[in-house]
């Protein structure tokens, strides 16, 4: 069936998107009591942009990096959630929340209260490769639904153990003996609130997550974070894109190469380029000299920097996977 358009609109008017062609990262250093999402709203109505997402969600409680991706940077979302990523958290000994964080209702105390040599002792076996259930309270969805919806509506969420690596952890201070503070330096898909949890069983008692603070993803660090009042108050200003960072930034890690005009226009039609010799010379240059580089995934930009696609080298093409278009 052929739907026909309004008397007066053409098919071109009725596709127009709102807002306006804003392209890169935004690094939010995010407040208590918001959801991230509630974030990517702020920051999408703050630039009028029409596209926007985020790079790893942070739960209301907790407080620090959220990037912010706006037009074609959201096709780099996978690679900023898939970065290595630095907490700094503390945890409260003695209570067990069915949240396993401080917003959860109380379900189990203990009076056993760790020691640093304890806590210090149990930190090897929780890092490196390690398995955990995520909590119930997480975005996971379950059977096409979110898991902290269900858990909300009391239903009982058994979720299943996962692999996830915990690169380094270390005890950072104990303020008194309910409280000790970490940092943990770790990769995709972890759960600080059970990572807490299971180190409270391993220690003998029972324990939550009471602050979190997320200080790094990738690229992306806190100390260049903008706090989200501060940007609140350049919603529609110029001022505002001082703080706009290049799609390029969520690649770190990613050999980049320059390509020329021609090239740039045939990937950007999706097709492959050859790889030809002083292409490949540069590419065994940015990828550290490795002589083994098929499938390889290369970031492709112009001469002046613009983004062009992302390519994976195969049987001497560069064939692009992800291509960047800002018409």
């Amino acid at each position: 069936m052929c739907r026909r358009q309004p008397v007066g609109v053409t098919p071109q008017m009725s596709r127009k998107k709102k807002g306006d062609p804003v392209h890169g990262w935004v690094v939010v250093d995010k407040p208590q009591g918001i959801t991230s999402t509630q974030v990517v709203g702020l920051v999408k109505r703050i630039f009028n942009a029409q596209k926007a997402g985020h790079a790893g969600t942070l739960d209301p409680m907790a407080t620090g990096v959220l990037a912010v991706a706006l037009g074609e940077a959201t096709k780099t979302v996978p690679y900023a959630m898939d970065a290595e990523k630095t907490y700094r958290f503390t945890a409260r000994w003695g209570e067990a929340r069915d949240s396993d964080d401080t917003e959860g209702a109380v379900i189990a105390t203990s009076e056993v209260r760790p020691s640093r040599e304890a806590i210090e002792a149990a930190i090897p076996a929780m890092t490196g490769e390690i398995s955990q259930v995520p909590p119930a309270y997480s975005a996971i969805k379950v059977q096409g639904e979110r898991a902290y919806d269900l858990a909300r509506e009391g239903e009982v969420v058994e979720l299943q153990p996962r692999t996830v690596e915990i690169h380094e952890a270390q005890l950072v201070s104990i303020p008194d003996a309910d409280h000790a503070e970490f940092e943990i330096h770790c990769g995709k898909g972890t759960y600080v609130r059970a990572w807490v949890r299971d180190l409270a069983r391993k220690l003998g008692t029972v324990g939550h997550v009471c602050q979190l603070r997320r200080t790094r993803v990738g690229g992306f660090r806190v100390e260049d974070a903008i706090p989200l009042e501060t940007l609140k108050g350049f919603m529609h200003s110029p001022a505002a894109f001082e703080h706009l960072r290049p799609i390029a930034t969520a690649l770190d890690g990613i050999p980049a190469l320059a390509v020329t005009g021609p090239d740039a226009v045939r990937l950007r039609s999706g097709n492959p380029i050859l790889c030809r010799a002083n292409l490949f010379s540069r590419l065994m240059e940015v990828a550290d000299g490795d002589d083994d580089l098929q499938g390889l995934t290369v970031y492709l930009s112009t001469a002046s920097g613009e983004p062009v696609a992302l390519a994976e080298l195969a049987e001497g093409e560069l064939r692009p996977f992800r291509v960047f278009n800002f018409g």
